[in-house]
């Protein structure tokens, strides 16, 4: 994957992301600062979610752990143990929120 097609997969996910949060009943806030993207929790509680260009990955940082996910056959995959990337972060969103998150 070119450096373009690595941009435009992330600012893709990000995107959706985002529009799902706005439409989300959930009590979270969210801001997106030079390609990062930060959801608050009400208990004070943060997902960040980056790129990282020089090894053209995807960075989740939760309240409990960081995984670093590759693009494999049109996901984004933990680069440990295979797991999607919106499997994780839908957890990770309704353990820090206690609420039922989910984006797709």
């Amino acid at each position: 994957m070119n450096d373009t097609e690595f941009h435009t997969l992330i600012d893709d996910q990000l995107n959706s992301i985002e529009e799902q949060l706005d439409e989300c009943d959930a009590d979270i806030d969210y801001e997106v600062a030079a390609g990062i993207l930060t959801i608050d929790f009400a208990n004070g509680s943060k997902i960040i979610i980056n790129r990282q260009e020089p090894v053209h990955q995807l960075w989740l940082a939760t309240r409990t752990n960081g995984y670093h996910f590759d693009y494999v056959d049109g996901h984004w995959c933990d680069d440990r143990t295979g797991q999607r990337f919106l499997e994780i972060l839908n957890k990770a969103c309704c353990d820090q929120s206690g609420e039922t998150i989910v984006i797709n």
